[in-house]
């Protein structure tokens, strides 16, 4: 009755974009063959959610462009946000949701690509807004005693500068749930990892169940991003959801932890956008009644939820480097033996954000003195003398030692030539100070390729 209600009272011109929004029939780039091993043809998702995506227009060629995640049971949620000083409406929107929130009674997520809703002032929020309302009309359980406010999180991403078409967004927001889009099969989730792609070439999405305490849970991931990652995050959208009851406390120290050594040890081309954000959502919907205390803290199995969802962010997060703008190398950068996880995480950032070091890759060429020149600006104490690096292939074979104790190795140019041949390549750096403290990043190489898809983005 109240989706009846709703519907009646779509103005005419909104109505017609409504029924577009049910009747056209969505499509979705074609997924270069190189990438489709990275699709997964089936799922482990969370219990008691639902989730779509169908084509409100706001793309060309009817490509998805609007996903939605809702959950009937009211969730527990953290999010981490750009760190841009020019916050998209977005941004400023879910900071201020889960802030009021404290976290608690979080039901859905909406997400639209096409529009970033950045730098477009106030009306840029009040149309932010306007979205969350409506989804918080439409999505939650008609059985609620009083209506429910702010319980809808909100992400953008594409062009800069532009306000949204909320007509459009407004007729598709409608037409979803309105219709039969938002289940919970494989193909619903792989498809609102669709909507919310932009230059990505394929879905970002990844899930599997864990057991903690003879309990299994269920968490999924979904991502875009594809060019301006840098940390932290750039233009890079995320979630996870899991049906784990993790209090907020828990979810917020868990997202942090879990970003800082994946999405933000991540980085393509050195840029860093206005709408970049990962959220985390916990509804507990795996219990089925169990009387299973919620997880904090200070819970025994704490640090062991935090490191499996740590792993998981980290797979996701590679997904982004895979398809990295012209990208054709995958690049592990691990700087070991540093002082602390930050100063190796410092010098693995100069490296893989340093231009002369992407383009030699690129070239296949082996100007290893381009790595020392970007651990050197690093801004990190160091002793040149009892530094080590090397080139370790991922064909199995030997490393390739570049560098021992500060003093050059003869290197072996054609053994060097076919190891920056491979898709993909680590680089290790051994800075020699004893107290045993690692990082890893990953990036990938700049080609004329990255150039030439940032040359006409908005065409």
């Amino acid at each position: 009755m109240f989706l009846a209600t709703v519907r009646s009272a779509v103005p005419k011109p909104l109505a017609r974009l409504f029924q577009r929004a049910l009747s056209l029939e969505a499509s979705s780039p074609v997924i270069p063959e190189d990438k489709r091993q990275y699709v997964p043809s089936s799922g482990s998702y969370p219990k008691g959610f639902r989730v779509g995506a169908i084509s409100s227009g706001v793309k060309k060629h009817a490509h998805l462009d609007l996903s939605i995640i809702t959950s009937a049971t009211p969730c527990n949620a953290a999010g981490v946000f750009t760190t841009n000083k020019f916050k998209a409406a977005p941004v400023v929107l879910d900071r201020q949701i889960l802030n009021d929130s404290k976290g608690k009674n979080i039901h859905s997520i909406v997400i639209n690509s096409g529009c970033a809703n950045a730098v477009t002032g106030k009306q840029g929020l009040e149309d932010a807004t306007e979205v969350s309302s409506l989804v918080d009309a439409l999505s939650v359980p008609s059985h609620n005693e009083r209506p429910v406010h702010n319980s809808t999180l909100v992400m953008s991403t594409g062009v800069i500068g532009q306000l949204l078409p909320m007509h459009k967004l407004k007729a598709g927001i409608t037409a979803i749930f309105n219709s039969d889009v938002l289940k919970d099969d494989h193909q619903s989730w792989l498809n609102c990892a669709r909507g919310i792609m932009t230059t990505d070439t394929f879905p970002k999405i990844t899930s599997k169940s864990f057991l903690i305490d003879n309990n299994t849970y269920n968490i999924v991931g979904l991502a875009k991003g594809a060019g301006m990652i840098c940390p932290n995050m750039a233009t890079m959208l995320g979630c996870f959801i899991t049906d784990a009851p993790l209090s907020t406390s828990a979810l917020n120290s868990i997202l942090k932890y879990s970003v800082d050594r994946s999405f933000n040890c991540i980085s393509v081309d050195g840029d860093m956008s206005t709408n970049d954000t990962i959220l985390l959502l916990s509804n507990g919907a795996s219990l089925s009644g169990k009387k299973t205390d919620v997880i904090n803290e200070d819970s025994p199995s704490y640090s062991q939820i935090r490191d499996i969802i740590t792993s998981f962010a980290q797979s996701l997060s590679q997904l982004i480097i895979r398809d990295g703008e012209g990208a054709t190398k995958f690049v592990t950068i691990k700087v070991n033996d540093a002082e602390s996880y930050d100063d190796a995480k410092k010098i693995a950032s100069s490296i893989a954000n340093s231009s002369l070091v992407k383009t030699a890759l690129y070239g296949q060429d082996a100007n290893w003195g381009r790595i020392l020149c970007a651990i050197g600006y690093s801004d990190i104490d160091i002793n040149p003398e009892t530094i080590n690096l090397s080139f370790i292939p991922t064909d199995g074979s030997s490393p390739l030692k570049l560098l021992s104790n500060g003093e050059p190795e003869i290197v072996d140019e054609e053994r060097a030539s076919q190891i920056l041949k491979l898709t993909d390549l680590e680089i290790l750096v051994e800075l020699g100070t004893g107290k045993g403290q690692n990082a890893t990043y990953w990036t990938c190489d700049l080609s004329h390729e990255y150039v030439t898809i940032n040359g006409d983005y908005r065409s």
